[in-house]
């Protein structure tokens, strides 16, 4: 959403970030602010790839998010080519209270180290609210088309938000696609400023692979007043 690959490269695919708000993966079904905009920036760090990300989204209408951004990549200290990310995001029905909500995001997107073209995906979002908000889980199903290795693939997700104080959530997902072994993170989320500043962090790993494919973040995410 929070929403995006070369974690490993399975994360672009799932939850271009445009995703649930940082730190995860699987995406919400909710929008930014209806005539707002918000920046989520995050730093990766991935054995010795290093990724700076930044993705602006904005909701100008109250019920279409479009989502454009992308990060720059390093390993070893060289700089890589870049990745991008381009995504539209709205809903059937916005997530209630104690109810659910669902919705559909459209994009593309291109992995950082990569000289190919990217790949196109879509996904379902949905959420389900428990004990007046205290608990949200949110789940994903979609498609995405690898052009690189001309594959189809399915992907899904599912992940939690727990809050822990009025300011401060803990979460905690899996996801992956239908081949290949699944990933899974846990992070915190704190808002300092609530509503428009938010901090957090995240560790990571793919489960059979606990000592090659580990990862870490930590992100900043903005939030603009009514703009629109």
């Amino acid at each position: 959403m929070r929403y995006l690959h070369l974690l490993p490269p399975l994360l672009i695919l799932i939850a271009p970030p445009c995703q649930a708000a940082r730190p995860m993966i699987t995406d919400d079904a909710r929008l930014t602010d209806a005539g707002a905009c918000q920046v989520e920036t995050w730093a990766h760090l991935h054995n010795r790839q290093r990724e700076w990300w930044a993705l602006p989204a904005c909701n100008p209408g109250g019920n279409l998010e479009l989502t454009l951004g992308g990060a720059l990549a390093w390993t070893d200290g060289r700089s890589d080519s870049g990745a991008t990310v381009a995504q539209l995001k709205t809903l059937f029905r916005p997530l209630e209270t104690n109810g659910y909500g669902i919705g559909l995001a459209v994009g593309h997107a291109t992995q950082p180290g990569s000289s190919h073209t990217g790949n196109p995906y879509f996904y379902v979002p949905a959420s389900f609210s428990f004990l007046d908000d205290r608990l949200v889980i949110h789940t994903n199903l979609g498609y995405t088309r690898e052009r690189e290795n001309r594959e189809n693939r399915l992907t899904w997700g599912i992940g939690n938000e727990w809050q822990m104080r009025s300011d401060t959530w803990l979460i905690a997902e899996s996801y992956g696609q239908d081949k290949g072994r699944p990933f899974v993170q846990f992070g915190l989320r704190h808002w300092i400023v609530p509503g428009h500043v938010q901090i957090d962090t995240t560790y990571g790993n793919q489960l059979g692979h606990f000592g090659t494919q580990r990862w870490f973040s930590v992100g900043l995410r903005l939030i603009s007043p009514r703009l629109f």
